[in-house]
């Protein structure tokens, strides 16, 4: 079975700006992380940064392909699914992985894990989610827990939040249920850190810090 990881990029984020090419403390560029996760799998055959302007080509790791998508395709009315769509009619694969640049601390071992589980034909799709026990509340009330029954956080239900680590779901499926999740998906739990998204300057600051605590204690 041919894997194929899309990485799709847009430059003009809005909260963080030149987010994917903004060097951590050591100048590596955030896009660099996820990248080096896929080539490093090896279970992926080629992987894509897949961006509509031509100036990120110089932050492309070797190995990694460039494709040239649509400009349309980085206006605020589309998604995932309409960007995964698109690609899809270029490039061929009976499996697609669908990383993003915004998860630096991507573990090699939580891709492979979510690819194998689709392949093996389990499961039609995999996520990777961090499983939230957390005391949680809606319109005024909350919804998973009983205030008078207090329970311990770690006894609370198991309820998973999506990252953007990884989604990876077969071709048939992508185009029987128009989604990267199909009906069948497997749930991949990682870590807070592992978990752990960059969508906001605060984000970027806390995932540089810890960047530079596991690379001083590794040249320890």
């Amino acid at each position: 079975m041919k894997v194929v990881a899309l990485i799709p990029i847009k430059l003009g984020s809005k909260r963080v700006p030149q987010k994917n090419i903004k060097p951590f403390f050591d100048g590596t560029p955030l896009m660099s992380f996820i990248q080096q996760a896929c080539l490093d799998s090896e279970l992926i055959d080629e992987t894509y940064i897949y961006c509509s302007d031509e100036t990120v080509k110089p932050y492309v790791l070797p190995g990694v392909k460039f494709l040239k998508r649509p400009v349309e395709l980085d206006g605020d009315d589309k998604n995932a699914n309409d960007i995964i769509r698109e690609f899809m009619k270029t490039v061929e694969a009976d499996v697609y992985v669908n990383t993003h640049t915004t998860s630096p601390f991507a573990e090699v071992a939580t891709i492979n894990k979510c690819i194998m589980k689709v392949t093996s034909g389990e499961y039609d799709s995999a996520f990777c989610a961090e499983n939230i026990k957390v005391f949680l509340w809606k319109d005024d009330r909350p919804i998973n827990f009983d205030p008078d029954h207090f329970p311990r956080t770690q006894d609370l239900p198991d309820v998973f939040a999506e990252t953007s680590i990884a989604y990876v779901f077969t071709k048939q499926s992508f185009l029987k249920y128009n989604r990267r999740v199909g009906v069948k998906p497997f749930i991949c739990e990682v870590g807070k850190i592992e978990a752990m998204d960059i969508d906001y300057p605060e984000d970027f600051a806390i995932c540089d810090a810890i960047y530079r605590i596991r690379k001083e204690k590794n040249n320890q």
